[in-house]
């Protein structure tokens, strides 16, 4: 519902309003003779490279005489240029966004990989939004950035906003949020991921640790010969118990860098499509804690090795 006459109404408010920027979001096929690749198009004006703090690497950013002039020029991420312009300095080329012409003004510094479901800024084209029209066949506000005059004026923007808007507006047709919201919501997001992931990785941990005890186990009952061998010739219950203490954690952190070593190949498998890094504490905790669980589960079985008796033990059979 929102339109560039709210725009208006929102630049005529003043104080604690800066900038106010208007967005026409959507996705455009972005189309040279080398090929092709879909983005996210965002027609907008000037003041959205300093409101977003998005800066051109070549070129510049759209200005107002691109907007009041209707110009079709366009400002590309760099993912674009690199698939369509390798090799070559995309600026003065041209490419047809839906099938309308552009000149290229600009390519945008690398900003984000669209990673946790966001959009991807490389993979974006900026055009005028009096183009947007022509070039996406759409002329209402997906939605509108205004910039606070400073951070303690945020709430009282907040509020001047919801106060403009909703004289033009129905409540129920706007909302009103600020980065801090935002970023709030991600982080509960996060939370709830983490906790669900803990818990997870938390039963498979005694999993594989009832797993590795049942292992020892079975290895003391086919070695008891050899344990009360090694008792007779003078072993004591902590050489035993030692020894297959470290027996279990040798073979629970064998298991636990086969791990290691398919988590870092499934990390880089991802990365194209996800910004993953295989990260050296991550590493090393996962290493620490596989060590931890085969000497907590092997305490049973080393202990059961160590109680045997001498004797009892070299009659088994």
């Amino acid at each position: 519902k929102l339109s560039l006459a709210d725009v208006k109404a929102l630049e005529r408010v003043g104080y604690p309003l800066g900038e106010v920027v208007p967005i026409i979001q959507g996705t455009a096929e972005v189309r040279n003779e080398r090929g092709k690749k879909m983005g996210m198009s965002i027609a907008t004006t000037a003041a959205y490279s300093p409101v977003r703090n998005t800066n051109t690497s070549k070129g510049r950013f759209i200005n107002d005489s691109d907007v009041t002039g209707n110009r079709k020029v366009v400002v590309i991420g760099n993912k674009i240029a690199d698939k369509l312009f390798s090799g070559l300095d995309p600026l003065g080329h041209s490419v047809t966004l839906n099938r309308v012409r552009f000149e290229i003004i600009g390519v945008i510094e690398k900003k984000s990989d669209g990673g946790f479901g966001g959009p991807d800024f490389d993979s974006a084209v900026y055009i005028p939004i009096s183009t947007a029209k022509s070039a996406l066949g759409q002329d209402k506000m997906s939605n509108i950035l205004v910039q606070a005059a400073s951070k303690k004026d945020i709430e009282d923007a907040k509020v001047k906003i919801r106060t403009t808007l909703e004289k033009r507006l129905n409540k129920e047709d706007f909302s009103v949020t600020d980065q801090a919201e935002i970023l709030k919501t991600i982080q509960t997001i996060l939370g709830t991921l983490t906790v669900g992931l803990a818990g997870i990785a938390a039963i498979s941990l005694v999993v594989g640790g009832i797993g590795i005890m049942n292992i020892m186990l079975v290895a003391v009952s086919e070695r008891t010969k050899e344990i009360g061998l090694r008792k007779a010739l003078g072993a004591t219950p902590n050489n035993i118990l030692i020894q297959f203490l470290i027996e279990s954690a040798v073979l629970s952190t064998l298991g636990g860098l086969m791990g290691i070593v398919l988590g870092v190949l499934g990390t880089l498998a991802i990365k194209p499509f996800f910004p993953a890094t295989p990260a050296l504490n991550s590493v090393l905790l996962a290493f620490e804690v596989s060590l931890a669980t085969g000497i907590v589960f092997g305490v049973f079985p080393a202990r059961k090795a160590a109680s045997l008796s001498p004797i009892e033990a070299l009659r088994y059979e």
